[in-house]
């Protein structure tokens, strides 16, 4: 297995690291947002376009039986990469957000009523709140928000929150905020302990720490191909098979069906109900190429070494006058997510400055804007790394960071 502090060589892998900008070598450090794409996955495309290229699952010629056969051999991939017990329960859909609109819609939309509640953090993604906001408009339920303390923590008050009248808990991970492991088993079983389900979004923590949906014992989980070095347009949804077998179709169309009459139609077995219409081959074809890339280089390594890059990132900042951290500053409590304000600087011009340094990072609500409201912090800037980068590009950071205020005006 090849170890992930040999950055050199997982550098090496990815094509565009090699970019330029403004004199500058490229620092990205935009990966919550997406990722890059090592050469693997590109081969893994190019080859599928150029020998491989048909319709899955809807021709007996040799270019839609190979086509066919990576679709499926990439759900065995993700069936293994994230332990779930059958490849029945995993549905490939565009990314996180289309499938925790699939659930909202399939299941939230039919077995929720009045008198309900769905139960939130208030530090979620858009796609994992206003997709209930909309189940509550149309099942009377009611959206309950879990605040969380100053800290980004959980608190007792919170956890209650979760009881008799519950019937969905729906939480991230890791925030793409704060950019903290959540007590995910603690949660799940405080759901199940009142009859409520439990639907985990592994956005921003599949790519990055293992996951094992059997000992997570969620009942659905939910995460994005782009964001772990696979391409656009590709999200997994896993859920359990007694659900799901429960669940209406999200889409209707071809592939989906069994067998259509003038007035009544009948669907397909799992996990081909859920999915219809022409597939995207070239998404699952790289999904599983980007599985086998990181199954290479060893999860636990990866998040040894994104550890390693938040810890040194964190305490150095801590010691830069004007900056604000948001959440916890406690480095052991981050994964590889920083969040951060400066002081008389928007984030927007913050994020400008450090590009002309050729440091790529985010800024805007990221997507979280109840948690803004809540925080009093309209906008925030979002430094995220991953397996490609390195101490030095941290150092190179820290070193421009002090010169945003400058270049904005301030003295110091």
């Amino acid at each position: 297995m090849r170890k992930v502090n040999n950055m050199r060589n997982v550098r090496d892998d990815f094509p565009i690291l090699k970019k330029v900008h403004n004199g500058h070598p490229l620092v990205y450090f935009d990966n919550a947002a997406t990722t890059q794409k090592p050469r693997k996955v590109i081969d893994a495309i190019v080859d599928l376009l150029e020998y491989h290229n048909g319709n899955p699952h809807r021709g007996a010629h040799i270019l839609s039986v190979e086509a066919g056969e990576l679709y499926d051999q990439a759900r065995l991939a993700v069936r293994r990469f994230i332990h779930a017990p059958s490849v029945d329960e995993i549905i490939f859909v565009r990314n996180t957000t289309e499938g925790l609109n699939l659930i909202a819609r399939s299941y939230g939309e039919t077995h929720l009523k009045k008198g309900d509640t769905i139960v939130l953090p208030i530090s979620e993604h858009h796609s994992n709140l206003v997709t209930w906001q909309r189940v509550c408009q149309k099942t009377g339920a009611e959206l309950v928000y879990m605040y969380l303390d100053k800290e980004g923590h959980f608190t007792p008050e919170d956890l209650a929150k979760i009881d008799q009248h519950t019937k969905i808990v729906s939480f991230a991970a890791i925030s793409n905020v704060y950019g903290m492991k959540r007590p995910v088993k603690e949660i799940v079983a405080k759901a199940h302990a009142v009859g409520a389900i439990a639907i985990v979004d592994g956005a921003q923590s599949t790519p990055h720490i293992k996951t094992d949906v059997q000992d997570l014992d969620c009942d659905f989980y939910v995460f994005s191909g782009h964001k772990m070095c696979g391409s656009a347009g590709t999200g997994v949804v896993y859920g359990k098979k007694a659900l799901l077998e429960d669940m209406e179709p999200f889409l209707l169309g071809g592939d989906m069906i069994e067998y259509v009459q003038e007035q009544h139609t009948t669907y397909n077995v799992l996990p081909y109900k859920f999915e219809a219409g022409s597939q995207n081959v070239e998404g699952a074809v790289a999904l599983k190429a980007a599985i086998e890339y990181l199954e290479a280089l060893g999860m636990d390594e990866i998040e040894a070494h994104e550890q390693e890059l938040t810890t040194r990132c964190l305490e150095g900042m801590k010691k830069i006058p004007h900056i604000h951290i948001i959440g916890s500053l406690d480095p052991k409590e981050k994964n590889g997510v920083i969040s951060f304000t400066i002081e008389g600087v928007h984030p927007h011009d913050a994020a400008t400055i450090l590009d002309s340094f050729g440091i790529a990072i985010r800024s805007g609500h990221h997507c979280a804007q109840p948690l803004g409201a809540h925080l009093g912090i309209e906008a925030s800037n979002r430094a995220s790394f991953y397996i490609y980068n390195t101490p030095e590009e941290i150092d190179y950071f820290l070193d421009k960071l002090p010169l945003v205020r400058k270049q904005m005006g301030y003295k110091e």
